[in-house]
């Protein structure tokens, strides 16, 4: 079985920079809880911010990738974190 280019790419870029973010928005978590912000703030802006980096990061990749139905799921994925973020944040307690 072997891969499109467009899916080669997206692997890709799925490998080297998302981990990145993850440990960026992972650090900014922490300082959050260092500084005492209640947990459901801290969690509620963790999740915002970690869903626009991951959708900056998609948009960059666009043009790449446009047509694959994984990209698609992915970039819907990443808006879904920027939306349960704010829920957290607005209804978290």
């Amino acid at each position: 079985m072997t891969m499109d280019e467009d899916t080669k790419v997206l692997k890709d870029y799925l490998i080297f920079t998302v981990p990145h973010v993850t440990v960026l928005a992972g650090a900014i978590l922490g300082v959050m809880m260092i500084l005492g912000v209640p947990i459901n703030v801290a969690l509620g802006l963790f999740a915002v911010a970690y869903g626009i980096m991951l959708t900056i990061l998609g948009l960059i990749i666009r043009p790449h990738v446009s047509g694959s139905a994984l990209y698609r799921l992915m970039m819907a994925f990443f808006v879904g974190l920027i939306g349960i973020g704010i829920i957290i944040l607005f209804y978290g307690g």
